[in-house]
């Protein structure tokens, strides 16, 4: 392995600990899975000498050792290799360390590995030998307080190109990967190298077809489109406003990565969807699953609020959704989560997001909301400034109703199609579109009753119009249930009460 075999990253890694050599005894290089960390670790080993140990060495040692007495294997295996070699290096250490370290819950000696690591830094230094680890991060106490240390920071474009050009075995010319960089800037030498050898095999490699790739693959978003009804923007009708804003606010800078760069496009960070049940508050949703693919991130009702599960999972998203960045964090009727007033952890994480304070990643993070019900959502987090874009589902018009309905029914059977769609526009006042789908589907279903029961002559538009009067009257008794349910159990968050508001707006800055 020689060094001009490294990419740019890589390289500085390998420099840094070569003109670092003579300064220290305890070495540690470390990075992510798939940044070159043992390829690095392989170069100095040719360049340093000494041994070269990997995480195999300790697994064939410990085999024959039992099981309870896992630190010692290690102990014996790095001793061992000191003892006989000026320069040692270890690949790997954290998948030897992490079953009987502090998060080794079920290994009886948990947190005893600190002894023996103690005494081989005491070895390495004492006897004046060299020891380089190479691992994740994570390095025992004794180890990482005595080392000097360095990472393998995140590929750039130039560290794309050389990796994809030795993976293609010649110049990858034909792709542009400051743009695939632009699209997808957390991608390791293994997803690279997938990339590579696929498209090898089933098409040009060129830059759309890369990007495409990686498209197909949704390397990070938590949604299945295979479970996600295909719709498009364009589908809903009579909120053309709130289209538009989302094409040009969200849509334009994830799709058109050379405009967004030169013009120095963002998406909007926090988006507000607001408007009652069956507006298409959550078909924009499904919508935008589809055309984002890997940059959609979805946070709905499988998320269940109070349970220990509950903030891992939304931790998980939201750094795959930083990971990814820039991308979309779609929260399903957020006002549901938050009406119990009880998610003060979500609703912190929230403000460090849509504050843009944690880092460059999280300013590329758009926050969508929905919610039927604004005053659920605590107020900082609504403030000007924090919600950049807010945008009002609004029950459908006259046009709107006579688009939708029409569109029903020019899906339905050739028997059900000719209908009065002035009649039931009128009858349809109010009407959501979930309410005008249910409406056309109700009345496909009296229709067929009245075929059963033998009925000669049977209008249709009369069945749509008994649908459409039923609709509207469980439509008043779900008012009703409502009022009555919020008569018998008033909530109203704590972020509302005098005595706690202030404990919320800590996280607030003063402007």
């Amino acid at each position: 392995m020689k060094p001009e075999m490294l990419s740019p990253a890589q390289k500085s890694a390998y420099d840094w600990f070569v003109h670092a050599a003579d300064l220290g005894n305890i070495f540690h290089c470390w990075g992510a899975s798939g940044r070159g960390r043992t390829t690095v670790l392989k170069c100095l080993h040719e360049k340093l000498g000494g041994k070269l140990v990997s995480i195999r060495d300790f697994v064939e040692l410990a085999q024959g050792r039992h099981p309870l007495a896992l630190e010692d294997a290690l102990y014996a295996l790095l001793l061992d290799a000191l003892k006989q070699h000026e320069w040692v290096i270890v690949d790997d250490l954290h998948l030897a360390t992490a079953p009987v370290g502090d998060c080794g819950h079920f290994y009886p000696r948990s947190g005893f590995l600190d002894s023996p690591m103690n005494a081989i830094a005491t070895y390495v230094i004492e006897s004046n030998k060299k020891l380089v680890l190479g691992s994740n991060g994570n390095l025992p106490r004794p180890l990482r307080e005595r080392c000097y240390a360095y990472s393998i920071d995140g590929f750039q474009p130039e560290d794309y190109q050389h990796l994809c050009n030795q993976f293609c075995g010649q110049p990858a010319s034909d792709v542009n990967f400051q743009k695939v960089h632009r699209f997808a800037p957390k991608l390791n030498a293994h997803q690279l190298k997938l990339a590579c050898e696929w498209l090898k095999k089933t098409r040009e490699i060129e830059t759309d077809s890369f990007i495409g790739y990686l498209r197909s693959q949704q390397l990070a978003s938590n949604v299945s489109l295979g479970e996600v009804a295909n719709v498009d923007l364009s589908e809903l009708k009579g909120v053309d406003d709130v289209i538009a804003s989302l094409e040009a606010h969200i849509a334009v800078p994830l799709e058109n990565d050379e405009l967004a760069n030169e013009l120095g496009l963002k998406p909007k960070r926090g988006v507000l969807l607001v408007g009652p049940p069956g507006t298409g508050k959550t078909t924009i949703g499904r919508a935008l699953a589809h055309r984002l693919k890997g940059k959609f991130f979805l946070v709905d009702g499988t998320f269940i609020s109070g349970t220990e599960q509950f903030y891992g999972r939304i931790h998980q998203v939201f750094e795959a959704a930083k990971n990814n960045a820039p991308s979309v964090i779609f929260i399903d009727d957020s006002d549901v989560i938050f009406e119990s007033g009880k998610e003060h952890g979500l609703y912190r994480y929230l403000l460090t997001m849509l504050d843009g304070l944690e880092s460059e990643s999280v300013g590329e993070v758009c926050v969508m909301m929905t919610a039927m019900d604004v005053g659920n959502l605590p107020p900082a987090l609504v403030r000007s400034g924090r919600i950049e874009l807010w945008l009002e589902m609004h029950l459908p018009d006259p046009s709107a109703r006579t688009a939708i309905i029409k569109e029903h029914l020019s899906a339905a059977p050739a028997p059900l199609r000719e209908a009065d769609v002035p009649a039931l526009v009128e009858e349809t006042d109010g009407f959501t579109g979930a309410d005008l789908k249910r409406t056309i589907q109700d009345g496909k279903a009296l229709y067929a009753y009245a075929r059963v029961n033998g009925e000669d002559q049977i209008s249709v538009t009369e069945q749509y119009l008994k649908a459409a009067a039923a609709v509207r009257e469980s439509k008043g008794k779900y008012a009703e249930a409502v009022g009555r349910a919020n008569e018998a159990h008033p909530s109203r968050p704590p972020w509302f009460s005098p005595f706690s508001y202030s404990e919320f707006e800590t996280s607030e800055t003063d402007d």
